[in-house]
């Protein structure tokens, strides 16, 4: 796909899209969530690719909002049209049917850490930093994270991290679990897709439901989740996936799957 803002490539069962403003430490823009979007949708109906590597050009993540497009003249209808576009984002983050790995490389701060937030995984290189500073600026939340964030670290810490809006280092947003792994600036974004690589020799049809039901988690009964997990499983034992895999079994050799 063609792009300004964002690089899409694929290949080896992964969708690397990276979020592409360097100069502006990837602030986002209309633009860029419009393109993100349609990125994504690009990733979701390619058969052949299996997971999402969410990072950033140059030295950051995402560093929120560009405020240098919050400039005079702007219609309500503007801005409401710009804040829906990280909505629409997050939620397809979130929603989406395959796996997302986000790369925090540098600062993800406000939108930045929504979207990363939003992913199925987040690594973050040793050095890089996550925040939530909007009520710092009289702004508020996004994309889903007043939801998330409880789910994440718990009520108490969602509070801290959200009215203090302190940025938190790899190691500490591991400890609350905000994070799912610190790994050494050098040699990041090879060990990030390495991760990836990893989830995407899973079974397609597998970690489609696995997301599903995770995200639907506290939403159900006890005994929803069990009535969903029956169908889940009586519906991969009619995969040639699921036999592939028990042959790879009786066999002692990895699996290939095709998601069918």
């Amino acid at each position: 796909m063609r792009s300004e803002t964002i690089v899409y490539e694929a290949r080896d069962g992964i969708a690397e899209i990276r979020l592409n403003r360097p100069q502006r430490l990837n602030a986002v823009t209309q633009q860029l969530y419009d393109e993100l979007n349609a990125a994504l949708g690009e990733a979701e109906a390619d058969g052949a690719v299996r997971v999402v590597l969410l990072t950033g050009e140059g030295r950051a993540f995402c560093v929120g909002a560009d405020l240098k497009e919050h400039k005079a003249g702007r219609t309500a209808f503007d801005r409401r049209q710009y804040l829906r576009g990280e909505q629409v984002v997050c939620k397809r983050l979130i929603l989406l049917t395959k796996p997302v790995v986000a790369a925090v490389n540098g600062y993800a701060l406000g939108a930045g850490a929504e979207m990363a937030i939003a992913s199925d995984f987040v690594l973050m290189a040793e050095s890089a930093q996550i925040g939530l500073p909007e009520l710092s600026i009289g702004a508020f939340l996004g994309g889903g994270v007043t939801w998330l964030l409880p789910r994440l670290v718990g009520l108490a810490k969602a509070r801290e991290l959200v009215f203090l809006g302190e940025r938190v280092g790899a190691d500490e947003a591991v400890r609350i679990g905000l994070a799912n792994r610190a790994l050494p600036d050098e040699g990041f974004r090879e060990a990030a897709r390495a991760f990836a690589a990893r989830v995407a020799a899973k079974a397609p049809f597998s970690m489609q439901l696995a997301k599903e039901q995770l995200n639907m988690a506290a939403e159900r009964t006890l005994d929803a989740a069990l009535t969903a997990e029956l169908e889940g499983m009586m519906f991969v034992s009619t995969t040639r996936d699921w036999q592939e895999g028990v042959d790879a079994f009786a066999e002692k050799r990895a699996p290939r799957f095709r998601g069918c």
